[in-house]
């Protein structure tokens, strides 16, 4: 069966990844709000990563799951091209939040102890500190989910196996991937003390597995054919995300919803897509990737100096501070968008030309390319 026709790029798709990352990010940056209240939907932040991991399973299948079914997978080229997607950010965040540690603990500044473990560094630089391997977090914490994604990409010929051979029962795929994700995090928590959703760098790697697993799923169902009334059924399970998120419900029924949400808005005409197509939403989700990974070092940052400047020594600010404060995130991030993760992962690509080696690509999630895109007219 051949896989449905869709636009050439999947625009709403790469708007949700800026909206999974600003969901990140309010969770991140709440505590330093001077307010008496955290909304329940705000506490579920964390949940942002589950958005983006089922991107990755999604919009992967989307491109490779054809050539990994018909044998056509360059598997070398694939890792290659992850590589040049994730690490060189990855790389710049790692040192810099290190070079922030050494700093702050010079000037005296207050950061967490475990900010500047040297233990975790191997970890880090391999990408496996979310497998277990690392002491402590360390310094950039929310890379934890780039190691896991790593995780997926250099698992991703065995969920490619799988999904291949359910391709003409999707729907059977999909059931089967939703009853291992509810099965998975009912049997983690009490096994490992908190809940599989909470998992980063210990478990972290496991974290993605339910999720990418669902994405792949969903990709079948996307290939057999595109949902009828997509804009409103978009809608409907936007607003059981946000329904879940906010009552506070049980971690695994907003990632189903959220797999519902991805599998509406994939089938979305460009041109229906409203806000969601437009050029200022596409390019904040081009920059979703830097979002997440600036986050962590502008809040270490701007909320020392903030403190310093007002006298709010529990880092916690009126609201006029904080919003300076969360603005200067994605200004960050368009820096290291343009100076860093666009022109190193060229780069990389180009090498891999040059040496034979290369082949188009493309992912989601906090790692993925700028544009989620049909394979035929896949860049990275």
């Amino acid at each position: 069966m051949n896989p449905v026709q869709t636009p050439p790029d999947l625009r709403a798709l790469t708007t949700l990844r800026f909206l999974a990352a600003a969901w990140v990010v309010l969770y991140t940056a709440w505590p330093h709000l001077a307010v008496g209240f955290t909304p329940v939907a705000v506490t579920k932040g964390y949940l942002g990563v589950e958005v983006f991991f089922v991107l990755s399973g999604f919009i992967l299948s989307h491109v490779y799951l054809e050539a990994a079914g018909e044998r056509r997978f360059s598997y070398k080229g694939f890792l290659w091209a992850r590589i040049a997607r994730v690490y060189p950010l990855h790389l710049v965040t790692l040192f810099g939040m290190l070079g922030l540690g050494v700093v702050a603990t010079v000037v005296g500044l207050s950061i967490d102890a475990s900010l500047t473990d040297w233990r975790a560094l191997p970890a880090h630089l391999t990408l496996t500190h979310a497998w277990g391997l690392a002491p402590t977090s360390a310094f950039n914490h929310p890379s934890w989910s780039i190691s896991a994604e790593w995780f997926a990409y250099l698992s991703f010929p065995a969920f490619a196996f799988v999904a291949w051979r359910l391709r003409n029962r999707p729907v059977v795929a999909t059931a089967l991937a939703a009853a291992f994700a509810l099965g998975l995090y009912a049997a983690f928590e009490p096994l490992a003390g908190f809940s599989l959703t909470e998992a980063t760098f210990r478990w972290g790697a496991l974290r993605i597995v339910p999720c990418f697993a669902l994405g792949c799923a969903l990709y079948l169902v996307h290939r057999r054919a595109r949902l009828p009334h997509a804009g409103p059924l978009a809608l409907v399970f936007g607003g059981l995300v946000l329904a879940s998120a906010s009552l506070g419900l049980w971690d695994p029924i907003t990632v189903l919803a959220a797999g519902g949400l991805i599998l509406a808005l994939g089938s979305l005409e460009n041109d229906r897509a409203g806000v969601l197509a437009s050029k200022a939403g596409t390019y904040l989700g081009e920059i979703s990737y830097s979002i997440y990974m600036v986050c962590a070092p502008v809040l270490l940052v701007a909320t020392n100096a903030a403190a310093r400047l007002t006298g709010a020594d529990d880092k916690r600010f009126h609201i006029i501070v904080w919003l300076a404060i969360v603005a200067a995130i994605p200004v960050a991030a368009v820096m290291t968008y343009h100076l860093v993760e666009r022109p190193a992962r060229k780069a990389l690509r180009s090498l891999a030309t040059r040496n034979g080696s290369g082949q188009p690509s493309i992912s989601s999630g906090p790692d993925s390319p700028e544009r989620v895109l049909q394979p035929s007219k896949t860049i990275v």
